[in-house]
């Protein structure tokens, strides 16, 4: 269809264009909320069809929306909370141990080819009572302010972004139908009755990966309980509920099997601590490379590398949202391809019975 640049096509597109910068700060959020709102919408029309009729839509959308904002950041609260909890404890033990010299371990001396270099670095940097301390003073006071300023500003704009998430979800819970209606319309209209197919598959697709990151934490979470209470790690629960938590994004999970080993090699089991390292890297390994796939191959058809792509180059560009958005632009992109070449199929094999 030709689109002639009309005085009213200009104007049209300047107001979009306005409205998308103003916008923009809350793209992270609104897509965010998009995802949110895809993923769980099944499971809102069953709860609001359980609900009594004459209570109000937006009662409704209030109640899923605070339940959904709940069940969403209740466990990532937890996951940071005891994180900050276990790193104050390994602090506080840190400095006990520079009080009368962090003692060297064993193992280091081991390690091939780099273990000498290190033994006499250990040696000169730790093994003397309050050289961490005297370590400590040596840094850039600017350096560290700037680090403090930055984690602030990055909490601060997670915390705006989680706030707007919330406001925009419940908005799209009370007005999520006629939305998705008007939209559909819009784009029948413009891009044809095929565009239906694109929408059901990025529908799909939005539902698989976001039940496939909530499978792979629930996963993660409890084979890393039976593995951390196999080998006998202290509060095998506790890190067990961290790792799960973490898991929902990928490989942020192995922020807590690292914090794990390294408290574990601080109180010197250190033995300990690379057996529980190791068993918990396979099992966050598992459920990337083995859970995910299968969980999510009806929806994101997708090989594992491209999965992954997707996903970290989402999060680059749209931070958490993108882990989400990443592999459904990559399937829709995928489908294209797919869709043009039969196409090109269909004209080839046109043209030679034409030509006979």
């Amino acid at each position: 269809m030709d689109i002639k640049l009309t005085p009213g096509w200009l104007y049209r597109g300047a107001i979009v264009i306005l409205s998308v910068w103003i916008l923009h700060s809350f793209l992270q959020a609104l897509l965010a909320a998009c995802v949110t709102a895809i993923a769980s919408w099944p499971l809102y029309r069953r709860f609001a069809a359980r609900l009594p009729r004459r209570m109000a839509r937006s009662v409704t959308a209030l109640i899923f929306t605070s339940a959904m904002t709940v069940f969403v950041l209740a466990p990532l609260m937890f996951a940071f909370a005891a994180l900050l909890t276990e790193a104050h404890s390994l602090l506080l033990d840190i400095a006990a141990a520079d009080q009368r010299g962090i003692v060297l371990p064993n193992w280091l001396e081991n390690v091939p080819l780099v273990g000498p270099w290190m033994v006499a670095r250990w040696q000169s940097e730790f093994a003397h009572p309050g050289m961490v301390l005297l370590w400590l003073q040596r840094t850039d006071p600017t350096l560290v302010l700037g680090w403090a300023q930055s984690l602030g500003q990055l909490t601060a704009r997670h915390a705006f972004i989680i706030a707007f998430t919330v406001l925009l979800l419940f908005f799209l819970y009370q007005e999520g139908e006629a939305l998705a209606a008007g939209c559909r319309r819009v784009l029948r209209q413009r891009l044809g009755e095929e565009v239906e197919r694109y929408v059901e598959l990025g529908t799909r697709a939005v539902r698989a990966s976001v039940n496939s990151m909530l499978v792979v934490g629930l996963f993660d979470g409890l084979a890393t309980a039976v593995a951390y209470a196999m080998v006998g790690v202290p509060q095998a629960a506790v890190w067990a509920g961290i790792t799960g938590s973490l898991a929902l994004v990928p490989f942020l999970g192995y922020v807590a099997v690292m914090a794990l080993a390294m408290q574990l090699a601080m109180k010197g089991a250190t033995s300990l601590a690379l057996i529980s390292c190791g068993l918990g890297c396979a099992v966050l390994l598992c459920g990337d490379k083995i859970v995910r796939p299968v969980v999510a191959r009806d929806g994101v058809s997708l090989p594992f590398v491209w999965v992954l792509m997707g996903c970290l180059g989402g999060f680059e560009v749209l931070g958490f949202v993108g882990l989400v958005v990443g592999p459904v632009v990559l399937t829709l992109a995928r489908e294209l391809w797919q869709q043009r070449v039969r196409d090109l199929a269909v004209t080839s094999e046109t043209d030679a019975d034409c030509s006979d």
